[in-house]
């Protein structure tokens, strides 16, 4: 079933029966992206929660000297989506990229309403889902604002071991707001040690 990744993961939360699995194959839409592929740009409005099946993203935005800043990354079993282009239907200020190969499952608004409205255990799901987005970016913005590029470093090895390897340095320096000179700087004086 082509869905399974997306219908196991509901599971964690509350299972889904036949008829809103049925449902969910119905108003969902599978897409293969390629590697450096976009799903969002800036000025464009984020008009679909994604689930990622295979594969890696990263969300971030662009600074006027052209500099990248990564406030994402997602991974199987992972949503994304610029939250407040989706609700607000307002022009995003990110990108959403293909850090690779990927295959992923979107849900377009106005059928995330309906499944809200006629399928209460979607909306239950999906506050559960973004509850702990939230928590994660709150926990994220603490640390940004009380703990050294070091701490910082090794909270993101600790909390997403299963990235370390596929990010460049660049992306993973970007995401924890240092150059990747000095996270190059950090892994060595780590190895060291």
């Amino acid at each position: 079933m082509p869905l399974s990744s997306l219908i196991h993961s509901f599971k964690k939360y509350l299972p889904l029966n036949q008829e809103e699995i049925e449902e969910l194959e119905r108003r969902s839409k599978i897409r293969k992206i390629k590697r450096r592929q976009f799903i969002l740009s800036e000025g464009e409005v984020c008009k679909h929660y994604t689930f990622v099946i295979e594969g890696c993203f990263k969300m971030y935005k662009v600074d006027e000297t052209g500099k990248e800043h990564n406030i994402m990354f997602s991974v199987e079993e992972d949503w994304i989506a610029d939250i407040g282009s989706f609700h607000d239907e307002v022009p995003s200020q990110l990108h959403v990229e293909a850090v690779e190969a990927s295959t992923i499952v979107q849900i377009a608004k106005p059928d995330l309403l309906f499944f809200y409205t006629n399928y209460p255990k979607f909306d239950r799901n999906f506050r559960v889902i973004l509850e702990n987005q939230f928590i994660e970016l709150q926990n994220r913005l603490l640390q940004t604002i009380s703990t050294t590029a070091e701490e910082r470093y090794n909270s993101f090895v600790s909390d997403f071991p299963h990235l370390q390897h596929r990010l460049s340095n660049t992306q993973i320096a970007s995401y924890i707001g240092i150059t990747p000179e000095f996270l190059s700087r950090i892994r060595s004086q780590q190895l060291r040690k």
